[in-house]
């Protein structure tokens, strides 16, 4: 990414009119040439941010070759814009950013990372542990840290039980404004909350509304978001960036993928 007015936190924080769709790419699920490929078809959707991670057990050699391949893609296609007088190179200044599921899985190709506290989690590990082991490479690597507070809502998926979270349940309202406010009092500038990889459902209206509730804080949505319906009650309650994986990993073909993504993205702008 070629960040030309300021920060990537400063790029995924800007207001805007609407709601913007971010494609979770996870390296363990497919080669790293297809993976750049899916990213393209989702800049091409419309697509704001590409996330890489979500699996827990991925070694950084993966996560690294999936980043770099996704940001030469990404540079190839910002090139050839800048060649065209019909299109604009800055469709393809888009962050590549680490979504790690602890920090065996970073990569110096990345432009960012959600440096995230899995705020109702029972562990150390995932409350500062793996922050700390993970925090020097960063460092060196010059990675920007983006803070968020990560929220794990029924059902909760796998990253529930890895995670050991408390899931927040659709009723605990109260509950996720506290988690929220606790978030805003801590500095972090994002809050995501995810209902989990693959779930059946997605994140009750209700909790988002609730989070929305608190200002300050860049709200993001994740986790059981299947269709067109789903998006637009998530961003009618508060979404400021909506996050799908699944969809982008069960589409067979890159046409699919075009059709899914689409009826998603225009979702977020409805």
């Amino acid at each position: 990414m070629h960040v030309e007015d300021g920060t990537v936190l400063a790029k995924v924080c800007r207001p805007s009119a609407t709601a913007r769709h971010i494609t979770l790419i996870d390296p363990a699920k497919q080669t790293a040439d297809v993976a750049a490929q899916r990213a393209m078809v989702a800049v091409e959707c419309g697509s704001k941010m590409v996330f890489v991670g979500g699996s827990t057990d991925t070694p950084d050699k993966v996560v690294h070759e999936t980043c770099t391949a996704i940001q030469e893609a990404f540079e190839l296609r910002m090139f050839a814009a800048s060649q065209d007088p019909e299109s604009d190179e800055m469709d393809w200044d888009i962050p590549v950013v680490l979504f790690p599921g602890g920090a065996h899985a970073l990569s110096p190709a990345a432009d960012a990372i959600t440096f995230m506290m899995l705020m109702n989690s029972t562990k150390r590990a995932f409350l500062v542990g793996e922050q700390v082991r993970g925090a020097p490479y960063l460092h060196q690597f010059g990675v920007e840290a983006l803070p968020t507070g990560y929220l794990v809502c029924a059902p909760g998926g796998r990253v529930g039980e890895v995670g050991a979270a408390e899931l927040i349940q659709p009723s605990d309202t109260e509950l996720v404004e506290a988690y929220a406010l606790c978030a805003k009092m801590y500095g972090f500038s994002l809050l995501y909350l995810e209902a989990g990889s693959g779930a059946t459902s997605p994140v009750h209206p209700d909790l988002i509304a609730k989070a929305r509730s608190v200002e300050g804080l860049t709200l993001l949505v994740g986790g059981g978001l299947r269709n067109g319906e789903d998006v637009a009650k998530a961003v009618g309650s508060g979404a400021d960036w909506i996050v799908t994986g699944t969809v982008t990993e069960d589409a067979s073909t890159l046409d699919e993928l075009r059709v899914r993504l689409t009826e998603i993205i225009n979702a977020c702008s409805a």
